[in-house]
């Protein structure tokens, strides 16, 4: 075989791009530079002096943020794939000239927008976006939750005591790069007989469009019904609240009625006071609704590459579930265009 020249290469790209234009369209039809100033509040601190390397590209490092929420990769794993991919350089902006951000250089960045709490600000700055477009929260509101899963600690009985009763176990602070490794925060719970470990999402969602408009991240232990006054948003055009039996009980229909919500929310049965059959097939009715938010979970786990994570302790993981959900809203984005584009 001869060697490609440079037309049969570009041709050889745009076929690749045809066949998964996912990228591709989703660096041609989100604002990326609408985000760009709240970028910048991760970097407030002026430079001393002009000394040193230019900074790298604010905008080349927040897509590669996208990318690792897309594919689940690591900051190494990342580093990797935009080196070995055409399509992942080509979509955070690089070209055969530029250097290739590392996998530390990526980690601090994200760290930077963690501690500057810029995080939350990028996700509700697109919500401000799509509400711009038309794409509000119409037809209602679905809330559930979903488990976190993340490498289980390797603890004695005793040491797990401490940590519960928020207490540092013995010994531990005498060893910094022990201490590192150690998930303070992580809880076990129960669901359906079997043990998880690891942390919660909860999610509410809009009925009409299916993006994610609220998050709250927590310990897996925390029950979902403790989560529903942040998770409620005020801004939906309509009051209608799904959820699943978890969340059913007098108080929270009494706070949704306060609120001015109209609870949809499934009826629970109880030891020897069965569903009768009526409230059986308004549950099934309630979930052909309810089941939209199961798309969400459905989608981060088979087509973002699973709910594994590696990260230690309660605020990095809500960082790195906050750019999970916005990587969420800008897929959506994209296929909401989409649906729209082939209707019309």
């Amino acid at each position: 075989m001869g060697q490609r020249v440079f037309c049969e290469e570009q041709q050889r790209v745009t076929r690749l791009q045809d066949k998964k234009p996912v990228l591709k369209s989703l660096a041609d039809s989100i604002p990326w530079a609408s985000f760009r100033p709240l970028l910048d509040k991760g970097y407030v601190q002026e430079r001393k002096t002009n000394a040193g390397r230019k900074r790298i590209d604010l905008l080349i490092l927040f897509k590669m943020l996208v990318l690792q929420q897309l594919f689940n990769l690591s900051d190494e794993e990342l580093e990797f794939q935009v080196n070995d991919r055409s399509s992942f350089e080509e979509f955070v902006g690089l070209g055969v000239m530029n250097s290739i951000p590392d996998a530390t250089t990526v980690a601090f960045f994200r760290e930077r927008l963690r501690k500057a709490e810029v995080i939350e600000e990028l996700f509700e700055m697109f919500e401000a976006y799509l509400r711009s477009q038309g794409l509000q929260a119409r037809g209602g509101q679905i809330i559930d939750a979903t488990l976190v899963p993340v490498p289980k600690q390797r603890n004695t009985r005793e040491e797990n005591k401490e940590i519960k009763a928020r207490r540092l176990p013995e010994g531990w602070d005498e060893n910094p790069d022990r201490l590192q490794q150690k998930d303070l925060d992580a809880r076990w719970t129960k669901k359906n007989g079997i043990s998880y470990y690891g942390y919660k999402n909860s999610l509410c969602i809009d009925v009409d469009h299916g993006f994610i408009r609220r998050y709250a991240v927590t310990s897996a232990n925390i029950h979902d019904i403790q989560m529903l006054p942040r998770l409620l948003d005020p801004e939906s055009e309509h009051d209608y609240v799904w959820a699943d039996s978890a969340y059913s009980g007098e108080c929270f229909e009494d706070l949704l009625s306060l609120g001015g919500f109209e609870s949809l929310i499934h009826e629970k049965g109880a030891r020897n006071h069965p569903l009768i059959d009526a409230a059986k097939e308004l549950n099934r009715v309630k979930s052909s609704i309810r089941a939209c938010v199961e798309h969400v979970f459905g989608c981060m786990t088979m087509s973002m590459g699973g709910k594994l994570i590696r990260k230690i302790g309660l605020e990095k993981n809500d960082a790195w579930w906050g750019l999970k959900c916005l990587t969420f809203n800008l897929l959506r984005c994209l296929q909401r265009s989409f649906h729209i584009a082939t209707v019309a």
